[in-house]
């Protein structure tokens, strides 16, 4: 296959991933602290926990909405083979829930800014680099290796391929949205618990 095929599916999950990190950064710090709007909400009868969901989910569907452009400007180019593609956007926008919701939580607890600057330098950009988007992971060095498969990015990545590709294997996609579905249970939790604290305070 061309290069374009392999590596579209796997650009797709990359942007959601890089949309959710933004998404759920700096304006969930506003809703804190500059515009305090999730004051005001919770003011009424809408909790904490539902204002963090809800955050959450709004992200969720704009990363439908994009990756759904994205899969309308690749196809035409020859950066699709099939309707697989939209299996590989399924699992683009469940590896961008998994990234918003962890990241909002993570962006519970900031107070200033720069918190965010450490996260895209080091922790984005990395990802993104080295999980298996733009050159197979088995190319990398063992540790590199092990810090890779632990990455919802990869495990997105394999996803997406998988279906974009029409190359499924029971087990290890099975694997892979077992993964993604802990990690997306685990971070909706625990943004839901930091909102209540924040803004309990």
């Amino acid at each position: 296959m061309s290069y374009l095929v392999w590596l579209t599916p796997a650009l797709l999950a990359v942007s959601a991933v890089q949309s959710a990190a933004f998404e759920s950064s700096y304006p969930v710090l506003s809703g804190f602290k500059w515009q305090r709007i999730y004051h005001a909400m919770t003011a009424g009868p809408i909790t904490p926990a539902q204002v963090a969901i809800g955050h959450i989910a709004w992200v969720t569907l704009k990363l439908t909405f994009t990756g759904a452009v994205f899969v309308a400007v690749a196809a035409p180019l020859g950066g699709a083979t099939g309707p697989g593609i939209l299996g590989a956007l399924a699992a683009a926008v469940l590896t961008g829930a998994d990234v918003t919701a962890l990241v909002t939580a993570y962006a519970a607890k900031v107070e200033l800014a720069q918190g965010f600057t450490v996260l895209f330098r080091l922790i984005v950009i990395p990802v993104t680099l080295f999980s298996g988007t733009f050159f197979p992971v088995e190319q990398l060095p063992a540790v590199m290796r092990l810090l890779a498969w632990i990455s919802p990015l990869w495990h997105g990545t394999e996803l997406a391929r998988a279906a974009a590709l029409d190359r499924w294997a029971l087990l290890p996609a099975l694997g892979h949205l077992a993964f993604l579905g802990a990690l997306l249970a685990f971070g909706v939790g625990l943004s839901a618990r930091l909102f209540t604290r924040r803004l309990a305070q």
